[in-house]
């Protein structure tokens, strides 16, 4: 297997840092996992890479697994960057069209981009990445494909995300110090959604959001465009936390108790006991627990709804919310979500990735392999693009030298 034929996506989170390398073959449906792995996070808070040795030697650990495994050396990876200093602005960007026939070109299209990336940004802030929204030419909005139209003015609607430049250093610093290359990094929900949500979904108007243990992420389309992004510090390691103090145990014994017996609403009264490392009981009551879980995911879920509202979108997305993340395993969850946002809700999965079907955990490690493949199969066919070209010159150039011999 050549080091080209596999996609490796590095998922670095607050909990675990997890690395999925896989391929997909052209008589294949589903992506083929060559290897997959996790491992306890250190050196990282609320999705901030805030110590990159530590990160760095975790990676290194998951990378010589998976070259044990696979028996192929891994130099490149697609990683994920975290963390609520992330946020998202809209902006503005008009240019004159260049060409003689007044033909939207390539040329302008990145001229006008670039041109609504030129803003101030506060301090040690930088663009993390940009997303067309709409291009208007003389006037005339709500242009999406904007190639070859004729006219004098180009603008172009833009919605630019951004982040903390020293935090994106940290994370460059730990990934390179493992010994990867970074092929690309792309923002947490966004990889989520490549795996979890379809081009429908995103044509109607749908929001994403991806419960990690540091962070949650929320990532909402329309019209197959991003139209907004935002980042809590809030997550399921929060409400592990708040079980300790309630239950006043410790953390350890505060995630079995949330995931053998936690849920986002009440079932009938009664008192569950579970043994604790120091062999003794702790007995609570499934009433106290819910009321605390449920406290904490409400938190999340107000933050979703101030977001929404932001851009107006409240109770307004015809596909509903798409939950997905580690987090949002919590029994009953879809029941709260519906109940708080008066959205239509489901469970968002990956899908293609025989094995992962129900690991909502690995979402944002596999839409970087999706992203990865995408990529990889958009390099194949520019290649494959180019030598038709050459051949169809080389072709007329044969053709108009036997047409000189032709009486």
């Amino acid at each position: 297997m050549a080091k080209t034929d596999f996609i490796t996506g590095l998922d670095i989170g607050s909990n675990t840092i997890k690395i999925l390398t896989a391929k997909k073959s052209p008589d294949l449906v589903d992506i083929e996992i060559l290897f997959q792995g996790e491992e306890p996070s250190l050196g990282i808070r609320k999705g901030v890479v805030i110590d990159p040795i530590k990160v760095s030697e975790t990676i290194q650990s998951l990378v010589k697994n998976a070259k044990t495994e696979t028996g192929q050396d891994i130099d490149s990876v697609y990683v994920n960057i975290n963390g609520s200093h992330i946020f998202s602005t809209s902006s503005h960007g008009a240019i004159a069209i260049s060409r003689a026939d007044q033909k939207v070109s390539e040329e302008d299209i990145e001229r006008v981009l670039q041109a609504a990336q030129t803003f101030s940004l506060p301090a040690n802030k930088e663009i993390l990445d940009v997303f067309p929204r709409e291009f208007i030419v003389d006037g005339e909005k709500g242009i999406k494909e904007v190639l070859g139209i004729e006219g004098v003015r180009l603008e172009a609607e833009v919605l630019v995300l951004a982040g903390f430049s020293p935090y994106k250093k940290n994370l460059v610093q730990a990934v390179l110090g493992s010994g990867l290359k970074i092929s690309d990094i792309i923002i947490s929900p966004l990889a989520s959604s490549f795996a979890v949500l379809s081009q429908k979904q995103k044509e109607l108007g749908v929001a994403l959001l991806d419960i990690g243990a540091g962070t949650s992420s929320l990532a909402v389309f329309e019209e197959g465009d991003l139209i907004h992004l935002a980042i809590f510090p809030i997550g399921s390691s929060n409400i592990t936390n708040d079980i300790a103090i309630g239950l006043k145990t410790d953390i350890d014994v505060a995630e079995r108790i949330k995931i053998e017996y936690g849920s986002c609403f009440p079932g009938k009264e009664k008192k569950e006991k579970i043994e604790t490392k120091d062999e003794e009981s702790l007995v609570f009551s499934q009433k106290m627990l819910c009321k605390i879980i449920e406290a904490r995911v409400s938190e999340i879920f107000e933050e979703t709804q101030k977001e929404l509202k932001k851009i107006s979108k409240q109770e307004l997305l015809p596909t509903g919310l798409v939950l997905t993340g580690a987090g949002a395993k919590l029994p009953k969850i879809i029941d709260l979500a519906k109940k708080e946002l008066k959205l239509p809700c489901r469970l968002g999965k990956p899908s293609g990735f025989v094995g992962l079907e129900k690991e909502m955990a690995f979402s944002v490690a596999c839409g970087l392999v999706l992203k990865g493949l995408e990529v990889k199969e958009t390099e194949h066919w520019q290649g494959n693009g180019y030598l038709l070209r050459i051949i169809k010159k080389l072709g007329n150039r044969i053709k108009k030298a036997f047409s000189i011999l032709i009486p």
